[in-house]
């Protein structure tokens, strides 16, 4: 009865999550150590296999239905990925690769890799060519172009996308000359791709750049292990309650301390605007922070970031998730926080400018929301340190509002603002942009 329930019917968690039942039974197997067979009987004996195992270490049909539901956790953290078992041949051991990589390098070949959005607008792609210059600005370099239906941004028929540099910053990984560079996505018409919000957020910009936007963006992550599951976490339970994580010292309270050392030295030797870093309440999950950059600068310096984030998590062999709710239940989700400033906020008496900025926001809240990221009504239940996705609100040092007016800003006056809706997988081209057209450029819905 067991093996025809979860072969028929849908398992759901929540109201939107849900997978078939032969997907799970793959996943039970998976966990309990056995192989998938090819053919029905081989599968069968998989997925009894499995069932038997999941109940005698679960307890019962309800640990079952406990494994379900977090495999549906895990199973949506990335585009275009799914929880995995990984065997040993597809890891490799670093010290072999480290005897090619201290090759000399020619002084007239460079390695310069460019790194874009993909059609999902959360995952980054890249590819390297050499050139035989050491080039100190994006328009120096050529534009390139690739293959937009492996993307998910072109037809078969019609495929070539085009990539145009528009920043640039040194290469942690290849080191020496080498560089990175972020790149703006454009059709066969020159025209940008639906993912590329930052040409966008540029037209928005420059009327408004006498004002001197800075923006600060908290980007929170989570850590996983290849298996889709949090990184650290028991196989088949939980870590302890939430509490002793934040900031937290020792290795019964942090999981992935290397991951995010090695983050932040990488960011800093590339030249991003990264600013700090720490434990969050959730174990396994993370925030840095970069800023305050002036106007797009924000959203170049957060991409490549976040870039170099899933590179430093694939040499480690973990898998970095952006998803505003990795773990149902009573777990903190992921956000991404910005703080707003213009020169007159940070003036004597900018709270005036700062709390017109609010009533600004209060009156498009809806349409912030629908540009601050995907499935953030799974974060923002007004829990967990979020506001209600329903509803808009301003409090200085309320962490359960929309947005924050931090205490030390009303005490002396003046300052900056903390937008805490945007979800941890937004485009901060977008919340940007989203930010100034209100705010700076007055518009009304």
């Amino acid at each position: 009865p067991l093996l025809t329930t979860l072969l028929g019917t849908p398992l759901a968690m929540g109201t939107t999550q849900c997978v078939d039942g032969p997907g799970f039974l793959s996943h039970l197997a998976s966990q309990a150590g056995v192989s998938r067979a090819r053919g029905d009987g081989g599968r069968t004996m998989a997925v009894c296999t499995a069932v038997l195992g999941i109940l005698r270490s679960a307890g019962g049909v309800g640990g079952v239905r406990r494994v379900a539901a977090r495999w549906l956790t895990v199973s949506a953290h990335r585009p275009y990925s799914m929880a995995v078992q990984v065997g040993e041949s597809s890891t490799t051991d670093k010290s072999v690769l480290h005897k090619y990589m201290s090759l000399p390098q020619p002084d007239d070949k460079i390695q310069v890799s460019y790194v874009w959005i993909d059609g999902t607008g959360e995952a980054l792609r890249y590819k390297t060519r050499t050139i035989d210059f050491d080039p100190s600005s994006p328009k120096e370099l050529p534009q390139w172009s690739f293959d937009g239906s492996s993307t998910g941004q072109a037809h078969g028929r019609n495929s070539d996308r085009y990539l145009t540099p528009v920043a640039i910053f040194k290469d942690p990984f290849k080191l020496g000359k080498n560089k990175l560079v972020l790149c703006e996505v454009y059709d066969q018409d020159m025209q940008p791709v639906e993912t590329n919000r930052r040409q966008s957020c540029v037209e928005a910009l420059v009327p408004v750049m006498h004002h001197e936007p800075w923006f600060g963006m908290e980007q929170e992550y989570t850590l996983l292990d290849v298996d889709g599951q949090p990184f650290g976490w028991p196989k088949r339970g939980f870590p302890g309650p939430q509490g002793p994580y934040y900031c937290g010292v020792g290795a019964d309270r942090v999981f992935g301390r290397d991951i995010e050392e090695a983050h932040y030295r990488a960011c800093l030797y590339a030249g991003i605007a990264i600013s700090g870093t720490n434990a969050e309440v959730m174990p396994s999950q993370w925030e840095y922070q970069v800023g305050p950059s002036v106007g797009v600068d924000l959203g170049d310096h957060m991409w490549m970031a976040r870039f170099l984030l899933d590179r430093v998590a694939e040499d480690f062999g973990a898998v970095v998730s952006l998803h505003p709710k990795p773990v149902q239940g009573d777990w903190n989700g992921a956000g991404a926080h910005i703080n707003f400033s213009t020169k007159e906020m940070r003036k004597d008496g900018g709270l005036k400018f700062i709390t017109e900025a609010c009533e600004k926001l209060a009156a498009r809240h809806k349409h912030h929301i629908g540009r601050y990221g995907k499935n953030n009504e799974l974060r923002l239940t007004g829990l967990h340190e979020t506001s209600s996705m329903d509803r808009f609100s301003f409090g200085v040092a309320d962490r359960s509002a929309s947005v924050r007016i931090p205490r030390a800003v009303q005490d002396a006056g003046k300052g900056y603002l903390e937008d805490r809706r945007p979800g941890s997988n937004c485009d901060p081209y977008a919340v940007v942009e989203a930010l100034v057209r209100t705010c700076l450029l007055d518009e009304v819905d």
